[in-house]
């Protein structure tokens, strides 16, 4: 939604200003990270507002680290934000994938760039035309999740974006 967007903006531009704040963890609230945009605002004519491909810029751009602490689910733009962090930590029950191209659309934030780059070529076409999900133990084999966890999640994540 906007409001999603426009808060994490938000707080990044905050975190980034903040001479206090060393590293950026971003987290989802009750169990999940993101599940993407709400398809049913497809339908509406033009949007107005931010987008989610600069805020995704903003977060690659970021000198200090960037962590995202997966639960639950991310997908289609949930994870396109958490390719976009510099790491990724998932909790074992994770979920991730793309699935837009079930309802005929692709990544819309760049996910279809940054995937190929962090899984290599075939994993991400793999990942991008079948719009399956992802197991956090398959994740973690391919390369786009730098750790997975049983425990906290976000914990884990601000651990990691402190040692780095």
């Amino acid at each position: 939604s906007l409001t999603v967007l426009q808060a994490l903006e938000d707080g990044l531009k905050r975190a980034y200003a903040d001479p206090s704040v060393k590293a950026v963890t971003i987290c989802g609230e009750n169990g999940k990270f993101s599940a993407g945009a709400d398809i049913r605002g497809f339908s509406s004519p033009k949007r107005q507002g931010i987008a989610l491909g600069p805020i995704i810029s903003l977060i690659e751009r970021s000198e200090k680290p960037v962590v995202a602490a997966i639960e639950g689910i991310a997908l289609g733009g949930g994870l396109e934000v958490a390719l976009g962090c510099h790491y990724r930590i998932a909790h074992v029950k994770a979920q991730m994938g793309l699935p837009e191209v079930t309802i005929g659309l692709l990544p819309g934030a760049e996910g279809t760039q940054r995937l190929p780059r962090l899984i290599g070529v075939p994993a991400a076409l793999d990942i991008i035309t079948t719009g399956r999900h992802i197991p956090a133990t398959e994740a973690l084999k391919l390369g786009l999740v730098d750790e997975i966890v049983e425990e906290n999640t976000v914990e884990a994540a601000i651990r990691l974006a402190i040692k780095v």
